[in-house]
């Protein structure tokens, strides 16, 4: 099973990329393997596209498929350019050569642009783009600042962890954190807004609570079941329609100014090109 699908992969790939010249003549240093109408299959041409290690069997047949699966491209390609009208090669002629136009042109314009963007964004232009933009940045899912700690039942020194686990004081925070592989989920860090789907996956049994008890900010629930003690802090929340915090948007703050740079360049990049063939006497209206 597993070889007949290694055998369809490479025939698919094969058949939906240009491997060859379709009008390429007889080589007369090598010996095509193939031949439809005026164009020849090399040994060559499918050489890259068998994997190693395959049996003289195996081969065989793969490269049987590989054949046939150009000679049905070729003559596909043959009859199409027999049977279509003059006006619908035109067309397609035209697609081909504007699709080769717009890659070029892509390409070039993405060199360019990382050649000369300028990558580096402060913390000054995140700040005024959010205040800006702010009202833009309204959430679509519930945030929340966070701690929590599950661990067993069989955890030694339960209501020690529980007492560290509610104090503010950061010599306990470290002892917990010391503690971290005899927790089976831990998260301490309650200054990082967090998804509160993001929490509901990490921890199965928080889908048991009420989702507005995660949404209401409490200095301390304590839940318990089979699999050990759940302890829960929530520190701050924001609901759905609430204006993003800037440290949960900024990765995407930088990402529009980048973009908002990169257009403007690309603008500058086709106005200095116009210019150059203006000065050149490469381009002239009339």
């Amino acid at each position: 099973m597993i070889k007949k699908a290694v055998f369809i992969g490479v025939v698919l790939t094969f058949s939906s990329c240009q491997y060859f010249d379709f009008e390429k003549k007889a080589n007369t240093n090598e010996k095509p393997i193939a031949k439809v109408y005026n164009s020849f299959l090399y040994k060559k041409d499918i050489a890259r596209l068998l994997p190693k290690n395959l049996s003289n069997k195996d081969s065989v047949l793969l490269v049987k498929n590989l054949i046939n699966s150009w000679a049905t491209q070729e003559i596909l390609r043959k009859r199409a350019e027999e049977n279509l009208t003059k006006e619908e090669n035109e067309s397609y002629l035209k697609l081909v050569q504007d699709y080769k136009n717009s890659l070029l042109i892509n390409g070039y314009k993405e060199r360019l642009v990382k050649q000369q963007l300028d990558t580096v964004i402060s913390e000054e232009e995140v700040a005024k783009y959010y205040e800006l933009n702010r009202r833009n940045f309204r959430l679509n899912e519930e945030l929340i600042k966070i701690k929590y700690l599950h661990f067993g039942k069989d955890l030694l020194e339960q209501k020690k962890i529980i007492k560290q686990f509610k104090s503010n004081r950061y010599k306990d925070l470290i002892a917990l954190e010391n503690e971290e592989l005899s927790f089976k989920a831990m998260n301490l860090n309650d200054s990082t807004w967090i998804k509160v789907e993001d929490v509901l996956l990490k921890i199965p049994k928080f889908k048991e609570f009420q989702k507005e008890i995660l949404l209401k900010k409490t200095k301390f629930i304590q839940k318990e079941d089979s699999l050990g003690l759940y302890l829960v802090a929530v520190k701050n929340v924001l609901k759905r329609n609430d204006i993003a915090p800037k440290n949960y948007i900024t990765p995407t703050i930088k990402q529009m100014i980048l973009h908002k740079r990169k257009l403007e360049l690309i603008r500058d990049i086709e106005k200095t090109l116009i210019n150059d063939a203006i000065q050149n006497n490469n381009f002239e209206e009339y």
